[in-house]
């Protein structure tokens, strides 16, 4: 059954988000700042609220098959947003973006990825329309991507190097300045009007949006079929992910095991996807064109949990062993200050010593030979 609402509900949907979104955009332009941690929670609260409330509305005016999948998709395309602030980081690290200007360039990444998603989105839901038999092919797309982040060589430099080469591009086409103009891409040096650093930002940005395009778009086609909830569960997933940046800050590094959550995601909903490909099938070469009865259908219900428990389990784990190794830090640390401090040949100084020797698993120190042994 296709997703059936109030047409003034879809449009007034949009119109809503869409004026919220030009709110939060004109904010920055008129006060460019570094916002609080209480700031960036308020404002992190009131997306996820605001998500939630229109949850609760496509409960009421859809059903509650079709808010699950609202929620479902949100939440799986806000997983992978999260994952896209890694690279954003590494963008902001490598061209010394000044802190008080990276919100205007996370929401022109953020603008420039509801464009992309949104061509993506028109373009997916046509192809499946037309063509059942490509849920075989984002299903096995989604579980190929899913061992790549699971196993990523390199983790999220190799994104930056890819992004290197519009950077190389732009340098051998343009004249860019070697310094920023606050947040402008055009700038005068001695006279002559150059292009400034951000115009590389906004490059590079814009094809870490593109590449995240093309993973999450399969993804959460393969949790509803309705480019409203589609749409809208990307719109939401990005709105508030300028303020979760800032919100996050140093705790995106230590949330070192995320990868393997968002590859367990993807992988389910790549297997999800075959399988829904087996039970509409009407390939000529696989069961004969008829479909496959046997394929089991995975609920929606089944694939929020399976987000939740997912996403819950890689970010206790993360705390966990980020809290364990900063735990061993301090105790490394204070056995070495003993170590050095205390006199040697004396009992403290042969018991910090090895304090730090079973902490690093290295033998304690050789201790010198009697004056017998020689003898």
């Amino acid at each position: 059954m296709d997703l059936e609402l109030p047409l003034w509900f879809e449009i007034g949907s949009l119109v809503i988000l869409t004026l919220i979104l030009v709110a939060d955009l004109l904010l920055i332009l008129k006060r460019p700042h570094i916002p609080s941690t209480r700031e960036s929670t308020l404002w992190v609260v009131f997306y996820v609220t605001l998500a939630l409330i229109f949850a609760g509305l496509m409960w009421i005016f859809a059903g509650g098959e079709y808010a699950g999948q609202f929620v479902a998709g949100w939440l799986t395309e806000y997983s992978l947003s999260i994952d896209n602030l890694f690279v954003f980081v590494l963008i902001m690290t490598q061209f010394a973006v000044p802190r008080r200007y990276q919100q205007e360039v996370l929401m022109v990444g953020i603008i420039i990825a509801l464009v992309l998603r949104g061509l993506f989105i028109l373009a997916g839901a046509a192809i499946i329309e037309q063509f059942s038999w490509v849920f075989y092919l984002f299903g096995a797309f989604l579980v190929w991507t899913a061992i790549r982040q699971a196993f990523p060589g390199g983790d999220h430099d190799d994104d930056v190097k890819q992004e290197n080469f519009v950077v190389r591009l732009l340098r051998r086409t343009i004249d860019i300045s070697d310094t920023y103009d606050g947040a402008k891409i055009r700038t005068v040096v001695d006279g002559k009007k150059m292009w400034t650093p951000m115009i590389i930002v906004f490059a590079a940005i814009g094809v870490t949006d593109l590449l995240f395009a093309i993973d999450s778009i399969p993804a959460i086609f393969g949790i509803t079929t309705s480019p409203f909830i589609v749409f809208t569960a990307n719109l939401f997933a990005l709105m508030g992910l300028r303020q979760l940046y800032f919100l996050l800050g140093d705790l995106l590094d230590r949330l070192r095991y995320l990868h393997y959550g968002i590859a367990f995601i993807l992988a389910f909903i790549g297997v999800k996807l075959v399988f829904h490909a087996m039970h509409v099938n009407e390939l000529p070469f696989i069961n004969g064109g008829e479909h496959i009865e046997w394929a089991p259908e995975i609920s929606t219900w089944m694939s929020l949990g399976v987000i939740i428990v997912s996403m819950a389990v890689a970010t206790i784990a993360s705390l966990i062993a980020s809290s364990r190794d900063k735990r061993l830090g301090r105790t490394d640390a204070a056995a070495e200050a003993a170590a050095t401090e205390a006199p040697a040949g004396t009992a403290a100084a042969a018991e910090a010593a090895t304090i730090v020797a079973e902490e690093k698993g290295t033998p304690p120190t050789v201790e010198a030979p009697h004056a017998d042994e020689h003898r």
